[in-house]
């Protein structure tokens, strides 16, 4: 944010909200924000109307994903569950052996990941379970952006699986800690965030690497722009944003950098429609910034916990964001 002017606000057009915990992560559904707290609850804010709380897990919610219709959370208790705009949840899978299930991933067509230490397991669209062991504990899932094929992170590379064919998984390797991880949205592309400041990538038609470096922390936080001719990253005291505009993607290229700031990004939210990309600092600065020339605006001023979690409805007509301390909002554009 510059010292020089202060940035246009939407201070107005926001809706406060204490959930009276802390808050990890947030979706919506419809116009409906869910905010997922640390610990067994989902908390609903309709547009209009009273906020609500739902009992979700017994114990700490680990993972959640949405696919704009439901929340799917995963939990220290060992369940997947899953919540619909009206509260109501059903438990989709319990860990035979009662153990953390850490990460989770949504499929095309209701297929639905979740990972329990080495071990991965797929539910297909069919209702049939499918499971894979890796070489070491999964760091992240996602699915391809076409047909039912996951990518698992390990240490020491990502895991490509297809679930339903008959041949064996392919490793794409790099050493080192592989943590959070996405598909560009064409398909072309497969990028981790590692343990180190950075992110490695392959372009999957040849398996070729690409090293994206210079972070001042580890990236915690990932998202593609509209057009996903932007990878947004936090990790940084600005906005990192990757080229992915060519064939060859961020391969010599230099990345964008926008709304430099005195602290660090916490987390990224691309527009779903424009380009524009929300960002949450460490001091609960949230600002929205125009990727064409930088232009700032205000959703929430610095205040004292770091920003957790930033969401956009579908349309990109709302923005929710929340803290660690529980304290949240909904923007209205």
């Amino acid at each position: 944010m510059s010292a020089r002017t202060e940035p246009a606000s939407l201070l107005a057009r926001t809706r406060p909200i204490d959930a009276g915990a802390p808050i990890v992560a947030a979706h919506f559904l419809g116009s409906t924000v869910v905010f997922v707290l640390g610990e067994e609850a989902l908390l609903f804010v309709p547009q209009a109307g009273e906020e609500r709380g739902v009992a979700v897990h017994a114990g700490s919610i680990l993972a959640s994903e949405s696919d704009g219709k439901r929340v799917f959370t995963a939990g220290d208790d060992g369940k997947v569950a899953v919540s619909d705009a009206s509260g109501m949840v059903d438990i989709v899978a319990t860990d035979a052996k009662r153990r953390w299930i850490d990460h989770i991933a949504i499929g095309p067509d209701g297929a639905i990941a979740w990972s329990a230490g080495k071990q991965v397991f797929v539910r297909t669209p069919r209702g049939e379970t499918r499971e894979l062991e890796l070489p070491s504990s999964a760091g992240g899932l996602t699915f391809a952006p076409k047909g039912l094929r996951l990518a698992a992170t390990h240490y020491n590379g990502v895991t490509l699986w297809f679930p339903n064919a008959q041949a064996a998984p392919e490793l794409r390797a790099w050493k080192g800690s592989h943590l959070r991880v996405t598909f560009s949205p064409d398909g072309r592309f497969l990028i981790t965030a590692m343990q180190e400041p950075m992110l490695h990538g392959w372009r999957l038609a040849d398996g070729r690497d690409m090293r994206m470096s210079g972070y001042s922390a580890k990236v915690r936080s990932l998202s593609w722009s509209a057009r996903g001719e932007w990878l947004a990253s936090s990790g940084s005291d600005q906005i990192v944003l990757w080229p992915f505009q060519s064939k060859e993607g961020p391969m010599g290229k230099q990345p964008k950098l926008l709304a430099p700031y005195e602290k660090r990004a916490a987390v990224v939210a691309c527009h779903p429609k424009q380009d524009v990309v929300a960002v949450g600092y460490e001091d609960g600065l949230v600002l929205l910034v125009r990727l064409d020339d930088a232009a700032e605006i205000v959703a929430r001023r610095p205040h004292d916990a770091p920003v957790a979690a930033l969401a956009w409805d579908s349309a990109g007509a709302l923005l929710a964001f929340a803290t660690e301390d529980g304290k949240a909002g909904v923007v209205t554009l």
